[in-house]
């Protein structure tokens, strides 16, 4: 028969378990850091982030100088699978077993969103730079996370304010029936509307659609001067090669990508690709600091350079890390290290100056890119042309139409 702890250790227990600050979980402050990258290792969107997110968290562990200070720095990585239930029961046993202080990576919105879930219930970090959803600076905004690179409604709103401009103001979508696809429709036809334009249609596809020539014949019929397509990953790819074969984005019609990575482009190769228009936060040859990152980068990882998402979380972590050094230490408490981020202003090589805003966005400028034709490229991976830079608070949504709770304070 178990006998029954007394009252008094039970008391006890539980103030040893409290930090200075009375925040449950909370620990002694120490110079001891665990990082979880949390992605796709092995999948459909193993070459965005993956293994190249491993590298890129390691670099900025090195780069941070805090190894040579004596602190004791860990990456560990895991394969989500894309399955949002086993990314949140990982993310739940690195807590408990491994002491991971901080996820970053976290490619996919529904990863995302349950990783943020769990670290604001166990008090620990999330630095989102591989998912779209504008949810986790939304409604569903945690004092616990940090969401790097992009996200729904700045693809939608660098794409299209500067197409519409540009005299592409009529549209015709074709949309993944799912929420990333259905929230980044939503948002560019707002964009298109505000800025004078008109959407002229749209039909929505399932996830990893194999044929898309009924929605093609639709699109072409529309006579839109934009045909934007609101998906990813192989559905983009496809979309755009079976798109080409009918002939869409000749002439004065544009093909855009609202969601499309350096390394879709070149699976797809430039005589499919050219033409394109596209919108990222980073680019490896966007200047000699992009590039020489790259060469150290592609040392360790030879499949590509590095994605926007790699990029991301290498200056996630380093100013992470930042943040811990000028605290003197890891407190182990999740949400007063995201605090100190955001008053922190962040730097690094890859993505210039910027800060974190109150509802955990992290702001820097967006470019929208048009793919190069074969006969403009000069090097390996020379693929984009720079169209439109648009500045940071202009990139992302105004903090005053945010439903974040956060900003509301």
């Amino acid at each position: 028969m178990l006998r029954k702890r007394p009252r008094l250790g039970l008391l006890l227990a539980a103030v040893l378990m409290l930090g200075r600050d009375g925040s449950a979980n909370a620990l002694e402050i120490d110079k001891i850091v665990k990082i979880g990258s949390l992605g796709d290792q092995a999948g459909i969107a193993s070459d965005v982030g993956g293994i190249g997110s491993v590298i890129a968290a390691q670099m900025a562990v090195e780069d941070s100088g805090l190894l040579q200070e004596g602190w004791k720095i860990d990456v560990i990585a895991a394969d989500h699978q894309n399955k949002a239930d086993l990314a949140a029961s990982i993310a739940r046993q690195w807590i408990d077993v491994e002491k991971v202080d901080v996820f970053v990576d976290l490619g996919n919105s529904a990863i995302a969103l349950a990783v943020a879930t769990v670290a604001r219930e166990r008090n620990v970090v999330s630095l989102v730079s591989g998912a779209a959803t504008s949810l986790l600076t939304g409604s569903q905004c945690s004092p616990n996370t940090v969401h790097w690179v992009y996200n729904t409604y700045l693809l939608a709103n660098t794409t299209a304010r500067t197409l519409v401009k540009a005299g592409g103001n009529t549209w015709f979508f074709l949309t993944a029936d799912y929420a990333f696809g259905n929230v980044l429709q939503t948002d560019a036809s707002k964009m298109v509307i505000q800025s004078g334009g008109k959407v002229v249609g749209g039909v929505k596809h399932p996830f990893n659609n194999a044929d898309f020539a009924s929605y093609l014949l639709q699109a072409q019929a529309s006579g839109a001067k934009v045909f934007a397509l609101a998906n990813a990953g192989n559905d983009t790819v496809t979309a755009v090669k079976q798109a080409a074969e009918f002939g869409l984005g000749g002439g004065d019609q544009a093909v855009v990508a609202l969601l499309l990575f350096l390394t879709d482009v070149h699976s797809l190769g430039l005589k499919l690709a050219q033409g394109l228009y596209l919108t990222e936060t980073f680019y490896w040859d966007m200047n000699d600091e992009t590039r020489t990152f790259t060469k150290r980068f592609n040392e360790r990882y030879k499949k590509s350079p590095p994605t926007m998402v790699m990029a991301g979380v290498y200056s996630s972590t380093l100013h992470y890390l930042k943040a811990l050094k000028t605290l003197g230490g890891n407190p182990h408490d999740g949400a007063k290290v995201v605090a100190r981020m955001k008053e922190l202003p962040t730097e690094d090589p890859l993505f210039g100056k910027g800060r974190i805003r109150e509802d955990g966005q992290k702001l820097h400028p967006a470019y929208l890119f048009k793919v190069k034709t074969p006969s403009e490229l000069k090097y390996p991976w020379d693929y984009y042309k720079l169209v439109d830079t648009v500045p940071a608070e202009d990139a992302f949504i105004p903090l005053e139409l945010s439903d974040c709770p956060l900003a509301k304070n």
